[in-house]
């Protein structure tokens, strides 16, 4: 009798222990999730705060005016809008195509005893510091891309019609192509690290009834492959979208710098990264201060409408397949 209630006791403590764990882990957990919204809605906050004196003085103007000019406190958005946004869509066209083809090629073609030397390699690559790639891209890539692409590519597209415009001008190496190019070897692997872990966790017996079937690797690939994981690489491309748009040091040493809007990508620019990290420093007077803040706040909303149209493409691609079940 006695053993049992020492059971029942000891068994009652357990369950006691457990649900008080159980509570612990759940409100601990939900102090953490709010408390990353917090910090969120701190920052920009704070980002609104400091920017509402050149938002109060320019208005909605600050958004469409390419001028930047400290000694007459007169400052707009524009330029440094327009470089964000082109810096950012070259580093897509050129790492989305590199990225998939590293990720298939290590899953599906890759022999199996450079699978782990080619994976550490790109783990590596995502790792090094920002301020490496832009050293690197200066001293090392501008040099070369100046001296032998360029020329080469204002040749022989400088001339056709609509995108000759695009290629045109003095090869100076720098410029806003030079800085989506490296903006691209900065992202490639971390798209390609993310796109290659989705691809590793597609049941092998699907692939293997596909060729079965007498499907090739690119059947295999665009029938079986993308539609199991194509939400977790779209997410994988919006992560390395929103590297892009917040890179500052890399860009900083290679888009020239410039505060004017050309139609050739061979010339200098600015993004709004490259502007804070230039100038921020020394600024002086509110409105300047105000100016770069307001900055500031217009990457954090890109980034964040960016983020929250991929979050609403996910939602909807799931839908879909929830619907097709």
């Amino acid at each position: 009798m006695k053993t049992d209630q020492t059971f029942e006791h000891a068994m009652n403590t357990s369950i006691q222990r457990g649900v008080f764990l159980d509570k612990l882990f759940y409100h601990g957990t939900r102090i953490f999730a709010w408390a990353v919204l917090a910090v969120i809605v701190a920052i920009l906050v704070s980002l609104f705060h400091g920017a509402t004196p050149a938002l109060r003085k320019f208005g909605l103007g600050f958004l469409v005016s390419t001028a930047w000019n400290p000694v007459t406190e007169d400052f707009g958005a524009l330029v440094s809008i327009y470089g964000t946004l082109v810096t950012s869509v070259i580093a897509m066209l050129i790492g989305v195509p590199v990225s998939f083809g590293i990720a298939l090629f290590i899953t599906e073609l890759c022999p199996v005893l450079l699978k782990r030397p080619i994976g550490i390699a790109i783990e590596l690559l995502a790792a090094i510091p920002s301020i490496i790639y832009g050293m690197w891209a200066l001293f090392v890539f501008a040099p070369l891309f100046g001296h032998y692409v360029q020329p080469w590519v204002s040749h022989n597209l400088g001339t056709l019609p609509l995108v000759g415009a695009l290629f045109s001008g003095p090869p100076m190496g720098i410029g806003v192509l030079t800085a989506g190019i490296v903006l691209a070897i900065m992202v490639i692997p971390f798209m390609s690290a993310v796109i290659r872990d989705m691809f590793e966790v597609v049941p092998p017996v699907l692939k293997e009834s596909a060729y079965a079937l007498g499907a090739t690797t690119w059947e295999v690939v665009g029938h079986v492959v993308l539609p199991y994981t194509k939400i977790g690489v779209v997410g994988g491309i919006m992560l390395g979208l929103g590297r892009a748009l917040g890179e500052t040091m890399a860009v900083t040493f290679v888009i020239g710098n410039a505060n004017r809007i050309h139609t050739s990508l061979f010339m200098p620019g600015n993004t709004i990264s490259s502007s804070l990290a230039n100038q921020f420093t020394e600024a002086v007077g509110e409105m300047y201060k105000s100016s770069l803040i307001a900055l500031g706040l217009i990457l954090f909303l890109i980034t964040f409408v960016v983020l929250a149209a991929a979050k609403f493409l996910l939602f909807r691609i799931a839908g879909q397949e929830g619907s097709r079940g």
